[in-house]
Formats: C-alpha cells, sequence, structure tokens
C-alpha cells in the first residue's frame, strides 16, 4: 500500500502562484509514477502532470504547460507542484496520484482545495 499526504492548497488571486506537496510513504519501492489531478464539482477528474519515480519523464496537460512544473524529491519521497500564473480556471480540488506495482494499482491523496478568484 502506498500513502499519500498532501499540502499547500489555498485561495490565490489570478495571476499568483502556489506550491503543491505530495508526500507518500508505505511501499515507496513499487511507485512507478506520481501526478497530480484536478476535479471540478461535477466533472471528471483529469491529469494536470506526471512524473516518473524514477528517471526524467513529465508529462503536463496542455492548459497547464508553461505555468506549472512537476518535480519530485526522492530522499523525502515527495512530489510537488508548482503552479505558477494561476487563472480562475484551475480552481479545483487538487489529488496526488501515485501508480504502482506490476498491476498498476493507483492510490490517491485526500485532495486539497485551490481557488484562484479573478
Amino acid at each position: 500500500q502506498v500513502q499519500l499526504v498532501e499540502s499547500g492548497g489555498g485561495l490565490v488571486q489570478a495571476g499568483g502562484s502556489l506550491r503543491l506537496s505530495c508526500a507518500a510513504s508505505g511501499s515507496i519501492f513499487s511507485i512507478n509514477a506520481m501526478g497530480w489531478y484536478r476535479q471540478v464539482s461535477g466533472k471528471q477528474r483529469e491529469l494536470v502532470a506526471a512524473i516518473t519515480w524514477r528517471g526524467s519523464g513529465t508529462n503536463y496537460e496542455d492548459s497547464v504547460k508553461g505555468r506549472f512544473t512537476i518535480s519530485r524529491d526522492n530522499a523525502k519521497n515527495t512530489v510537488y507542484l508548482q503552479m505558477n500564473n494561476l487563472k480562475p480556471e484551475d480552481t479545483a480540488v487538487y489529488y496526488c496520484n501515485a501508480r504502482a506495482g506490476f498491476s498498476a494499482t493507483d492510490w490517491w491523496g485526500q485532495g486539497t482545495q485551490v481557488t484562484v478568484s479573478s
């Protein structure tokens, strides 16, 4: 099992920045990749950014390219999402995800609210 604890959400004005953190514990050795998803009430959860647990592979949703940066610190078992130039449409609950094991099991954090005011 993998446990994920997120922090760093909040309220920010448009154009501002926030950094989300996700600390992983448990079966760290089994993690293949981690990512951040977001969900607006009534809509499907969507991938924002992902990063491989080893190596340097990253992937971003088109609307956040150039504004968000995903990174990791393996020594701290933590993944970060630096969000710059935030827009009201970035408002959502952000969830940390870890994909682990041969069966690619998904593990989720509890979610953290990000609200961007115009």
